[in-house]
Order: C-alpha cells, then structure tokens, then sequence
C-alpha cells in the first residue's frame, strides 16, 4: 500500500478513516477545542453505563476511553521522534492487547477523565512547540512512513472517531 501524501502530511491510507473526521480543521484548534468539548461529554456519562458493553467481544465504555489514552500516547511519542529526526523504525502496537490488559474497567472514572484531559493538554504543548520543519520530519512506525503533522491529525480524528462510536453505540438506547 502505497502512503498517502497531501496537505496533512505523509501516512498509510488507513489512516484516513480517522484523518477524515478533522482533516478541514486547524490542528492546533482541534486538539484544543477536543479538550473541553470531551471532556465536558465524558463527565456526563452515567456512571451504569461505563461498563456497558453494546455486543458480545466489545469494549467497555470504560476500555474505549483507555485506549483512546493508550493510541494517543503512542502516536505522541512517534510524532516527538520523527519532529525530532529519529532515523529508528518504530514498532506497531497492538490495540487490543493493550485494552484488554488494560485493567481500564477497575479503574476509577474521574481518574480516566482527568487522565484524558492531562494527557490531551500535554499533546497540546508537544505539538505546539513543533516548527513548520518539524511537522514535516518523516519517520518509519508500523513499516509504514509517517510524519508528525499527519500523526497530530490522526490522535485528534482518532479520538473523535471513538467518541462518536460512545455516543452512536454506548449511549443511544
């Protein structure tokens, strides 16, 4: 498969399914406005539904916010490296090994919210601190280039898409 290369930087094609979802926003606005906006919605979850599972095999409402956390550090971390010239190819990780070692849903909520927020605020500062040049800076993660502006995109659409699968799945009936 061939990497995507436009105006939001370089990335494998499945990432677009996240990259769509913000890709007509300013980067540094969405990460920001994401902040409040989610952290305002996951403060209103009902407390019997944060372990609410809508199917049989799929997350708790508790284990999407975890991994939403989990997939944000790891694309930080690879956006810091290549802003950062990094020439290593970093590994892939593995999503649902990671959720389901997890212990997301013995976790308290007000610690998973507030893990979000500090955590989205610190993404914030990373990619602001960022040049021009070094949004552009590609590096190798999952053998596939990639670069940090791209990778910036992908946490925020990321996000937004699990939020909406919260909202669509978890909490509609």
């Amino acid at each position: 498969m061939e990497n995507q290369k436009i105006n939001l930087g370089i990335y494998p094609p499945y990432f677009y399914t996240y990259i769509k979802l913000v890709e007509n926003e300013d980067l540094k606005t969405v990460l920001k406005n994401q902040v409040t906006e989610y952290g305002q919605f996951l403060n209103s979850i009902p407390e019997e539904k944060r372990l609410y599972k809508y199917a049989e095999g799929k997350w708790s409402i508790k284990e999407a916010l975890q991994h939403i956390i989990d997939a944000e550090r790891v694309f930080a971390y690879r956006a810091m490296a290549f802003s950062r010239k990094d020439v290593h190819a970093l590994p892939s990780f593995d999503d649902k090994g990671y959720a389901a070692n997890s212990n997301a849903d013995n976790r308290k909520w007000e610690d998973l919210v507030e893990e979000f927020i500090t955590l989205r605020k610190s993404t914030e500062y990373l990619f602001n601190s960022f040049s021009p040049e070094q949004m552009d800076n590609v590096g190798i993660a999952s053998d596939h280039e990639m670069n940090a502006k791209a990778l910036g995109y992908i946490i925020a659409g990321h996000a937004k898409h699990h939020i909406n699968i919260i909202r669509e799945r978890y909490l509609s009936n």
